[in-house]
């Protein structure tokens, strides 16, 4: 009689299922606020948003029945367009997840205040050159990064809450009264 080596069914059924919850925690403790954002598929996601260049005001549901809502992704991202060359630019959804993880894990119950979304390169470079501290390859122009604050929460507070998520990059601001974020690789400054 030959004993077999190889491990019986239920040993591989734990070992794959082992393996299955460190990839999970592994993606967890990477991407949080896909963890935080993805948790209930049948819950709306609404976000809101006043232009403090444009004026313009924005509430919309971007998220419902387990799917993102294109219609209202396009109204993100025409809030959101470089309003220096009206352009329009279909922003990281990643972010857009990252903005509703944020404002309810600071609790606001005021609209975002976008002081810069997309910018075109054009824009950008004109920024650049004129010396108010933009990077030359800034994720503002892969629709990846926005600057914003809240009213009715202290920018440190807001700084912190979106360092504690531990996703993509977190620039304080803080004589220019925003914090930047953006789906880069974490990083603070």
């Amino acid at each position: 009689m030959t004993r077999s080596t190889e491990p019986s069914g239920s040993i591989c059924k734990i070992r794959r299922s082992l393996l299955k919850c460190s990839v999970a925690v592994a993606a967890s403790s990477t991407f949080p606020q896909l963890i935080h954002a993805n948790t209930d598929k049948s819950s709306e996601r609404t976000l809101e948003f006043i232009n403090l260049h444009t004026d313009e005001t924005l509430r919309c549901c971007y998220w419902a029945n387990g799917e993102y809502d294109p219609s209202g992704l396009n109204e993100i991202n025409h809030i959101l367009r470089d309003h220096r060359a009206n352009e329009v630019y279909d922003m990281d959804a990643s972010l857009i997840d990252l903005l509703h993880v944020l404002h309810k894990t600071v609790s606001s119950k005021a609209p975002f205040h976008i002081i810069s979304g997309y910018r075109s390169p054009q824009t950008n470079q004109k920024l650049q050159q004129q010396g108010s501290g933009v990077a030359k390859r800034s994720l503002h122009m892969q629709g990846k990064a926005i600057d914003i604050r809240l009213p009715d929460v202290k920018l440190s507070q807001l700084r912190d809450a979106a360092i504690s998520l531990e996703t993509g990059g977190v620039g304080f601001y803080a004589k220019s009264n925003f914090i930047h974020i953006d789906t880069g690789k974490f990083r603070t400054w």
